[in-house]
């Protein structure tokens, strides 16, 4: 007789939902699936198993008599429409530890090179004069017209401003997956970044999945909560008038930093042609034309409802663009910027000098080919 092991029905619909899938989804690999929620059957332990690897659930919650209240290890400022975002799925919840791990191994490293912690962390408040934290951010960043120019297109300033973060000290790291797991797509519906804010090792994580219009924005987001030293995940909208005062103040505080209003005050060309005009500005700010309209609509006497109509146009027009750009892409320079050319040239670096055993670097990096390891090491320049 085939051994059963004894399961609360209720977790097999918690740990279905808390993956983001419905029955109909697992029905075919678990055609008992109805009977194990209704409590009519029980599951082999090598059932259950495969089914907490379907559904990314640690198998031991199955033995819990309750679901396990998952709450984010990190303040939440998501919302929809001025709307809380309940119930983090299994891969925020699973990113975030990731980078958590990610983190604590840095500061470890951090502490071993004796690293000194960096000043701007926590350096402001949400009483800090907009244009005065988006200076004091730009100056640390080196984010000047010198360095924009030097961007073709803001797709570039993108990944140039990362760049310039991971100088200053900051670990980024831009995914639209899982840790390594092509398979499991973050969903920028849900969030679009993180940022767990450290004195020595802050991290910002940022929802490759996003447009790239705006995954620019909402790393300028992440990176103002780390000038005030406070963790957050976030979903940062330029769609969306923030009642929440933080998340108000870091959008605010991100679109200064791209765009300054008093130098688009000398450059805005009102009564021309927007669509021409947001192109021209885009072209000179290195950032998307939604971030730009959003700065015309702060500079301007709009209405919400015209600023609105007029977002939902660009927007298409946005989106049609990426739809058009094919994508592919080399897996080193992928891998850079998933995990970052800080962390890597540090875990690698450290990983051939004995600091790091491989086998947790392997852990850390997702990358368990000790040739692709250290490669990837070479990419970025990490010996």
């Amino acid at each position: 007789m085939v051994e059963r092991v004894e399961v609360a029905p209720m977790l097999f619909a918690w740990a279905r939902q808390r993956a983001g899938k419905s029955v109909e989804d697992l029905l075919k690999k678990f055609p008992q699936l109805p009977t194990w929620e209704s409590g009519e059957a029980l599951p082999t332990m090598r059932q259950l198993e495969k089914y907490a690897e379907a559904t990314y659930t640690p198998v031991g919650y199955f033995f819990l008599p309750e679901p396990l209240q998952e709450d984010l290890p990190v303040p939440d400022f998501r919302t929809i429409g001025n709307v809380a975002v309940q119930a983090p799925s299994a891969d925020l919840l699973e990113t975030i530890y990731i980078c958590e791990r990610r983190q604590d191994w840095y500061l470890d490293y951090a502490a071993r090179r004796d690293l000194d912690p960096l000043e701007f962390v926590g350096s402001v408040t949400t009483r800090t004069p907009i244009a005065d934290a988006a200076a004091q951010m730009g100056e640390v960043l080196g984010l000047n017209w010198s360095v924009r120019n030097r961007y073709e297109k803001w797709e570039d300033a993108l990944f140039g401003l990362a760049a310039l973060a991971e100088d200053a000290g900051i670990l980024v790291m831009i995914s639209g997956i899982v840790g390594s797991n092509t398979h499991r797509i973050l969903d920028p519906n849900e969030f679009r970044g993180f940022a767990l804010a450290d004195a020595t090792a802050p991290l910002v994580f940022v929802n490759g999945t996003d447009t790239k219009a705006a995954q620019i924005f909402t790393l300028a987001h992440e990176l103002a909560h780390v000038w005030l030293g406070q963790s957050a995940v976030s979903l940062p909208d330029l769609h969306v008038m923030e009642s929440n005062a933080i998340e108000k103040w870091c959008n605010s505080v991100a679109a200064e930093l791209l765009v300054p209003l008093a130098h688009l005050r000398t450059e805005y060309r009102a009564g021309t042609d927007l669509t021409r005009e947001l192109d021209r500005l885009a072209r000179v700010y290195k950032v998307s034309t939604l971030v730009v309209l959003r700065r015309i609509f702060d500079l301007t006497q709009w209405s919400w409802d015209s600023y609105s109509e007029q977002f939902e146009f660009e927007l298409d027009r946005v989106m049609g663009k990426a739809r058009r750009v094919s994508s592919g892409g080399d897996y080193y320079n992928t891998q850079q910027y998933r995990l970052g050319k800080r962390f890597i040239r540090a875990l690698v670096a450290d990983t051939m000098e004995g600091g790091t055993l491989h086998r947790h670097a392997f852990e850390l990096s997702g990358s368990h080919n000790p040739a692709v390891f250290h490669k990837l090491g070479e990419k970025v320049g990490a010996f």
